[in-house]
């Protein structure tokens, strides 16, 4: 009998022969003596997403092959005057900016036992390739608000901060930003009235914050126990009052008392003022050669993209005030 297995098996692993071994029905010894069935599931349930969609909603520059590039804006413009017939003309001059978007290299290693690959009934190896692109990704959503600008890596839209001195660095001016103690009934109007120039109340704009903030917004309540907003949401999107937001797990959270002074908490403005150059497209790679003698399948991914704010004072951002 034994025999006759190995030969029915044959020595090399394949799917398919897991799951005709679970077929068999793999037992166990209960409590009352009984021999029972095991049970196996064929699919595995998936995690809570983790990836703010942010990330697909900015403006993409495609530059494959690129190292960086340099993306020009308009800073403002001048006003005419008054002058008598005999006079020299008003000097008036538009003025203009840029900044630089300049390449990161992400990157994301893991490696599975050759058995994950070949023997369960769940496919757990497309799982571990999609987290790989998922933890690509995840890192490139939170990057677009925190990327600290600095070699190697993104300038988010918290670090897009303009500076005469390096004026590629970024292209809002801090002294635009909010500073906010917490979230109260007036918080949003004084978002949304603060951006954008003196001429117009900007529309279709979107607000980035934390779900903890969200929640505050969603709680607060007027003198008769009303809800002061109304929200309504899809997963990582919804509409407060009909302002768009995207929840961004990086932003600080306003409403908690243990948040530091200065710490940067929300973001309002439109989403195509940022701008993600793409260097080269997501690689995802599998080897068995590394640890050939041990059995492990390596997975290894990679992208080089670079970002920035494009437009001057194209977010207004809202941080914690001292109390």
């Amino acid at each position: 009998q034994p025999q006759r297995v190995i030969t029915r098996w044959g020595f090399a692993a394949s799917p398919e022969r897991g799951r005709d071994l679970k077929a068999m029905n793999a037992v166990k010894l209960t409590t009352e003596g009984v021999l029972v069935p095991t049970r196996y599931g064929t699919d595995v349930m998936p995690a809570w997403n983790e990836v703010s969609s942010i990330v697909d909603l900015v403006r993409i520059f495609p530059r494959i092959g690129g190292e960086a590039f340099e993306r020009s804006y308009v800073k403002g413009y001048g006003e005419g005057a008054e002058v008598a017939d005999d006079a020299d003309y008003h000097a008036s001059d538009t003025e203009f900016g840029f900044v630089s978007i300049n390449k990161s290299k992400i990157t994301v290693y893991t490696e599975e036992d050759e058995g994950v690959l070949k023997l369960p009934d769940i496919d757990y190896d497309a799982e571990i390739l999609n987290g790989v692109r998922v933890a690509l990704r995840k890192r490139i959503a939170r990057q677009i608000l925190i990327g600290p600008g600095t070699s190697n890596r993104i300038t988010g839209i918290f670090a897009s901060n303009y500076d005469s001195s390096n004026p590629k660095a970024g292209a809002i001016d801090p002294s635009t930003d909010l500073s906010l103690a917490t979230i109260d009934e007036g918080t949003l109007d004084e978002i949304i009235f603060s951006y954008g120039g003196e001429e117009d109340v900007e529309s279709g704009a979107a607000l980035i914050l934390n779900k903890a903030d969200l929640k505050a917004f969603a709680k607060l309540r007027d003198g008769n126990g009303n809800r002061v907003h109304t929200i309504s949401y899809n997963g990582n999107t919804g509409l407060i009052d009909g302002i768009p937001f995207i929840v961004n797990s990086a932003c600080g959270v306003l409403s908690a008392a243990g948040t530091a002074p200065d710490t940067y908490c929300m973001a309002y403005g439109h989403l195509t003022n940022y701008g993600l150059a793409i260097f080269s497209e997501i690689d995802i790679q599998r080897s068995t050669d590394y640890k050939f003698r041990s059995g492990q399948v390596a997975h290894r991914g990679s992208v080089y993209v670079g970002g920035n704010v494009i437009k001057w004072n194209g977010f207004v951002r809202v941080k914690k005030a001292t109390s």
